[in-house]
């Protein structure tokens, strides 16, 4: 089955186990900011998404058993809920107020601040403190997946297990980011173990985690961790250059944010280590700037234009793509069909992306 069709199936049966965790949330509690807290968080989580993450949870689970079983619906938005807890820290730290087109959840509380004249705290502090404890709440209401479901206890004990992984591989990854925009000299190698682990650790930890709910043999599980690192890997460069040079009404982001924040993506690293020392000195003193003009960003893509940067990201996109096709391969015998065609079909969705 095609990616396409395959979401086409799930996202509004992900969207409704999404839904039942807030409005059991909901539905427990009587203070008013606090259900306008709650409702807030429901309706970002519900605003948008391509559901990549319960997607692959849900197609590992029913790539190794005869009889596919909605039951894993419900376990696989956990890792959806740490996706969106560091979407929701991401835009703090990052200083964007929009996600998908749509308001970030911390500026969602600043117009509420203003909205209701609060006089405690000026607007931008105090959406920050609600986004803060926004990711929070986020994350351990992603524990209710593994916690109120129709399987058994053990593997939900390993669920969570892996649940803590990547919630602390994510960490790593994003404290690796936020240190390596005062670094230099940096490499290739060294954006692609922060993606690893703040892109790619997601990814993989939500196929483990639908091949745990399917008790599959051990053997199989090095080749899908293979696969969702290097997927995750793929979703990363692709996200930087369309950060850089995508549409902005189709992306739902600003093409100078990356550069407006010195982050070190593969389109950045890349340039420094290919352009002459004197245009290398121009791209370092820009992005080294407290404040990037709009000029500014607009010779940033000028330079990496010059090195025909994106074309250079792309092929090292491919290059992780051949490499998680290889281990897709090695499974391609054990795995059903319908599943083996959606992994195929995902990687090509993800490579070719627009959005």
């Amino acid at each position: 089955m095609k990616f396409t069709e395959y979401a086409k199936n799930y996202i509004p049966k992900i969207n409704d186990a999404i839904k039942l965790i807030y409005d059991k949330k909901l539905n427990s509690i009587e203070k008013s900011f606090l259900k306008d807290y709650y409702s807030e968080l429901k309706d970002y989580f519900l605003s948008g998404g391509k559901r990549i993450r319960p997607l692959l949870c849900i197609a590992t689970y029913n790539a190794f058993t005869t009889n596919a079983d909605d039951k894993i619906i419900f376990p696989s938005v956990g890792i959806e809920f740490l996706h969106n807890a560091s979407l929701i820290h991401d835009d703090i730290i990052d200083k964007d107020d929009f996600r998908r087109g749509k308001p970030a959840f911390h500026f969602r509380f600043q117009k509420y601040h203003q909205k209701y004249d609060l006089k405690k705290m000026n607007a931008l502090d105090f959406g920050n403190s609600i986004g803060i404890i926004g990711g929070d709440s986020a994350f351990f209401l992603g524990l209710e997946a593994y916690l109120f479901n129709d399987f058994e206890q053990d593997i939900n004990l390993r669920a969570i297990q892996y649940y803590e992984q990547a919630f602390i591989e994510v960490a790593n990854g994003v404290l690796i980011e936020t240190d390596m925009v005062n670094q230099k000299n940096l490499t290739i190698s060294d954006y692609i173990d922060m993606i690893s682990l703040k892109t790619g650790a997601l990814i993989e930890k939500s196929i483990l985690i639908g091949a745990n709910y399917a008790r599959i043999d051990d053997k199989y599980l090095p080749h899908l961790s293979t696969y969702g690192i290097n997927l995750g890997i793929i979703f990363q460069i692709i996200d930087d250059i369309l950060g850089t040079f995508g549409d902005e009404k189709v992306t739902g982001k600003p093409t100078d944010g990356d550069i407006r924040e010195g982050k070190k993506t593969c389109l950045l690293i890349e340039a420094l280590n290919k352009l002459e020392d004197d245009k290398k000195k121009i791209l370092e003193e820009i992005v080294e700037k407290p404040e990037i003009e709009d000029e500014d960003v607009q010779e940033v893509k000028k330079l990496f234009l010059e090195v025909d940067i994106v074309n250079s990201c792309k092929n090292l996109a491919i290059s992780y793509f051949n490499e998680a096709k290889s281990a897709l391969d090695k499974l391609t015998t054990i795995i059903n069909k319908s599943e083996s065609e959606f992994f195929k079909d995902l990687l090509n969705f993800v490579l070719n992306r627009t959005f």
